[in-house]
């Protein structure tokens, strides 16, 4: 699980981090296949608009090679999906830069929270073939382990449509993972937090239905349900059940991924471009964050289920129970997928970051297009820019709509007011001035730039939103906020 610094918009990967160094030469791309000129024009387009949430009056489209340095981003897969067919599928850069191997289109990512909406399918499987109900207590499921329900529930009942919905009320947003070699806990022992799990226990904070709380504890219950129902290892039903059948075969929930070419798997990086200890990390939470894949499954994932929400296709679960998957239960979010609707369009979509790897897809149900962006970064600030471009070159209607907005300068001398550490929560935060531009710091050694409308209103490119530095009656820096979240200033 990252940290975030501000509250962030559904459905969008964006984490406050900037480029310390340089991995990658230039933007080494690699395709497998031959396409025709048409489509070799969209690849070259989609490389030349990438662009995020807003929009200045020194704005231009960015490359993905620009793109690519300025975050530092060691590769990335990309796979576009028109008229329910994949019209191409490239990669960039390199999946492990000490072995000097590139990304290809079958170079494998951990898909982190994108495992939640295959799993969602995979669960309405079993509501489908009648063995689950969505709206049964799950302890009539479970069988290795109980939910211990307790005052804060009200006495409401946790159901499977909750747990996909992430409306159960329980905690544990995201897992951290296991160092290769670490002891790996049971699912029993993360849902107790129980050593060696390296999280808290799986509990009720707020009454089931009654809000959405994202919560990757709860979809990991989803697992342990799957397992004590079908008496089988979760990768293997989910690999007979859900991902051959769609045609999902080159990758697997396997946690570690043993039996898989070991030349397929991308090595994670961090932010600072440092690869992630042994690699990548282990999730025994399989169903919230286990998926090993690459973009042009995903693609097949998506095409499937726009299909069958069409009446076209019935591989894993049929046109009615697609749609109920998909029917939002509160807030937009379906059961292991988040929606919403435009004018003329229909998302569904999931966004992920394990430790090391950041990801995103999208799908229209009524224009049969799509998109899945995998990297093998910390920093997810490129899926959403990737994803912008693909939404402009393809036409994609009621997605990409930057804000405008006009920079001023500052005054230097306002700007040192405005230097100095900053406290929310238990998290720190620095501010300094570098010249005529002002950074903020969210973690030691990373820095991003500062823009101003106004001399207090500003915001930052990694995440959506205006802010504001707040001054007392002597005009002088107390904090700043987001709208809802007060940073105070502390010195």
């Amino acid at each position: 699980m990252k940290h975030k610094l501000l509250r962030l918009q559904p459905a969008q990967i964006l984490s406050l981090v900037l480029p310390l160094g340089l991995l990658i030469t230039g933007c080494r791309s690699t395709a497998l296949k031959e396409y025709s000129p048409e489509t070799l024009e969209r690849i070259r387009q989609v490389e030349n608009n990438l662009g995020d949430w807003v929009k200045t009056q020194y704005d231009t489209a960015w490359s993905l090679e620009e793109r690519m340095k300025r975050h530092n981003i060691t590769g990335v897969s990309i796979a576009v999906v028109q008229n329910n067919k994949i019209d191409w599928a490239k990669g960039y850069g390199w999946a492990d830069v000490a072995e000097k191997r590139p990304v290809t289109e079958k170079t494998l990512f951990q898909a982190a929270s994108i495992s939640k909406s295959i799993n969602g399918v995979g669960v309405m499987k079993l509501v489908q073939d009648g063995k689950l109900d969505l709206h049964t207590d799950i302890n009539q499921y479970l069988k290795s382990w109980k939910f211990p329900y307790d005052s804060v529930s009200g006495g409401r009942p946790i159901t499977l449509s909750a747990l996909l919905s992430h409306s159960a009320g329980l905690t544990i947003h995201g897992f951290p993972g296991y160092s290769r070699g670490d002891t790996i806990p049971s699912v029993q022992q993360i849902l107790d937090g129980q050593k060696p799990a390296n999280t808290e226990a799986v509990r009720s904070f707020i009454k089931p239905d009654s809000s959405v709380v994202y919560s990757g504890g709860g979809t990991t219950i989803t697992q342990l349900i799957v397992t004590d129902v079908t008496g089988l290892p979760y990768d293997e039903y989910m690999q007979k059940n859900v991902l051959d059948p769609m045609g999902m075969k080159s990758g697997s929930y396997k946690q570690p991924p043993v039996g898989i070419d070991t030349s397929l798997l991308a090595t994670g990086y961090k932010a600072d471009g440092a690869p992630v200890k042994g690699k990548y990390h282990v999730y025994p939470e399989q169903a919230a964050a286990g998926l090993w894949t690459n973009p042009s499954d995903l693609c097949r994932y998506i095409i499937e289920t726009a299909l069958s929400y069409n009446g076209k296709s019935k591989k894993v679960l049929t046109p009615g129970f697609t749609k109920l998957r998909l029917k939002p239960v509160m807030d937009g979010a379906g059961l292991g997928v988040f929606t919403s609707e435009g004018d003329s369009s229909s998302y569904f979509s999931h966004s992920g970051g394990n430790e090391g790897f950041t990801c995103y897809y999208a799908g229209d149900l009524i224009t049969g297009n799509g998109m899945v962006i995998m990297t093998n970064s910390d920093n997810g600030s490129l899926c959403s820019e990737v994803a912008n471009s693909v939404a402009t070159v393809y036409g994609w209607r009621d997605y990409y709509k930057p804000v405008l907005k006009t920079v001023v300068d500052i005054d230097e001398e306002i700007l040192d007011r405005y230097a100095g550490t900053y406290s929310v929560e238990r998290s720190t935060f620095t501010i300094k001035r570098e010249g005529n531009k002002l950074l903020i710091s969210p973690y030691p050694g990373i820095w991003v730039k500062v823009y101003f409308t106004t001399d207090t209103d500003f915001f930052v490119r990694e995440s959506q939103g205006d802010m504001k530095f707040l001054l007392d009656a002597k005009n002088r820096v107390t904090g700043f906020t987001d709208g809802s979240t007060l940073i105070r200033k502390i010195n």
